[in-house]
């Protein structure tokens, strides 16, 4: 399979533009992508740009990253009802770097490489240009009524909020970053998620009118779940890439999570396994969806490729500890920051160590530090079977919490159902 018949199994082209596919096979090619620096992490929703970049060149192209430096300071009208916030200069510098350092790790920017990335920065060549400049050598080169019959554009005009100048602007500035490119780099490619059409074309707009030249482009679909949730949110929010944001443990149980049906689509998408060996993987997993097969091997690709094998072992083994049949007696053998990295996000309540000490009834425990809201509420819950306390179902509700229920000499790891846990600290 060419690149493009690749993309299209994968289920990653929604839009491209004539002669897109032919000038790929025909020759090697300099595609771009433009990075977001609203954060100093990615997150992954930035999974799937990074990944064309990847694909591009594994099919022996050469890949631009670019991190919007300049346009960062504008803010994209795309997929937003109002303006956001301009970042400061010291806040972007910081994002900027941040996103440099984890491209870095995913694409191969090595120059002895045939195909070798680069990265750029386009505040490189905004900051030098004046606005009179701007005016004269760019915008005389695309009329209103154009960039007004953009959707990202329109749909803000005709909302309740309109659209100031500075964020109309975005557009002619990010079609000038493919002119710039196309101009410098020789790039004549521009990838992106499908919010992004309107933008990429006015970049192939202005290369065929200021520069006399013939751009290419085509997106991929924005990735949604099965039951029309928002792809990367989770209860936390944001699904990061930086392990500090979110570490590894959780980011695997993200992907362990998905339904069977979005297992199947992901796979596809995010991990680099070929038709052959995700077709029997499905037939496997239809065969016993209890075994959760498409789950277990997206979440270990996708979390080897970000995060590297040995922190794939690792949020393994946790998982395992904490969800095996001998989950009790597991729990104990995870350190304090393999326990708290598995806990990481869960309410936490503060208790003075001397309670523990002296021991304190589970009833009272579970009231006064709020896991439920009433010793009665707790008592029945407790008789019904319905709370565990360190992965062990309690079944007396006159259980006294001493120290020798503690975790690590000050955890406690309490259970509310099946989903809903807590984290009780001596302190």
């Amino acid at each position: 399979m060419n690149l493009i018949e690749e993309l299209k199994w994968r289920g990653m082209l929604q839009d491209i533009m004539p002669g897109t596919e032919e000038i790929l096979q025909k020759e090697q090619v300099t595609g771009y992508i433009g990075f977001d620096p609203t954060a100093d992490s990615l997150h992954i929703g930035s999974l799937v740009p990074i990944l064309l970049l990847v694909h591009l060149q594994k099919a022996g192209h050469r890949p631009i990253a670019l991190v919007g430096g300049a346009t960062g300071m504008i803010g994209d009208p795309s997929m937003k009802s109002e303006e956001r916030n301009l970042l400061d200069e010291d806040s972007l510098r910081r994002n900027v770097d941040g996103i440099r350092a984890q491209l870095e790790k995913y694409i191969d920017f090595n120059p002895s490489h045939p195909h070798a990335a680069r990265l750029v920065n386009n505040y490189d060549w905004f900051k030098d240009i004046s606005f009179i400049h701007f005016l004269r050598d760019v915008g005389k080169h695309l009329t209103v009524n154009y960039m007004m019959s953009k959707d990202s554009v329109r749909k803000r005009i005709e909302g309740e909020t309109g659209i100031s100048y500075t964020e109309f602007a975005y557009q002619l500035m990010q079609g000038y970053d493919f002119y710039w490119l196309y101009e410098n780099m020789g790039c004549k490619l521009q990838m992106g998620g499908s919010d992004q059409w309107g933008n990429i074309t006015t970049g192939t707009e202005l290369v065929r009118r200021k520069a006399g030249g013939e751009a290419f482009a085509f997106t991929c679909p924005l990735i949604k779940k099965a039951d029309g949730g928002k792809f990367g949110k989770t209860e936390k929010g944001n699904v990061w890439l930086d392990p500090i944001k979110t570490s590894p443990y959780h980011f695997y149980q993200f992907w362990l999570n998905a339904t069977d049906a979005d297992a199947e689509k992901w796979l596809r998408i995010f991990t680099f396994l070929t038709r052959e060996e995700i077709e029997p993987l499905a037939a496997a997993h239809q065969q016993d969806p209890g075994k959760r097969i498409l789950q277990k091997k997206l979440a270990e690709e996708v979390t080897r490729f970000i995060h590297g094998p040995e922190e794939l072992e690792k949020a393994i083994q946790t998982t395992e500890k904490l969800f095996s049949g001998n989950a009790a007696e597991n729990i104990r053998e995870l350190n304090e920051e393999e326990l708290l990295q598995s806990l990481e996000g869960v309410p936490v309540f503060e208790v003075a160590e001397e309670a523990f000490a002296q021991g304190i009834d589970v009833v009272s425990l579970m009231a006064e530090t709020g896991v439920f809201p009433s010793k009665g509420e707790a008592r029945k819950m407790i008789l019904g079977g319905g709370v565990s306390v360190n992965k062990e179902k309690l079944a007396d509700a006159n259980t006294v919490i001493n120290t020798a229920f503690l975790l690590h000499g000050k955890y406690i790891l309490v259970q509310k159902g099946k989903k809903n846990f807590y984290l009780i600290k001596g302190i």
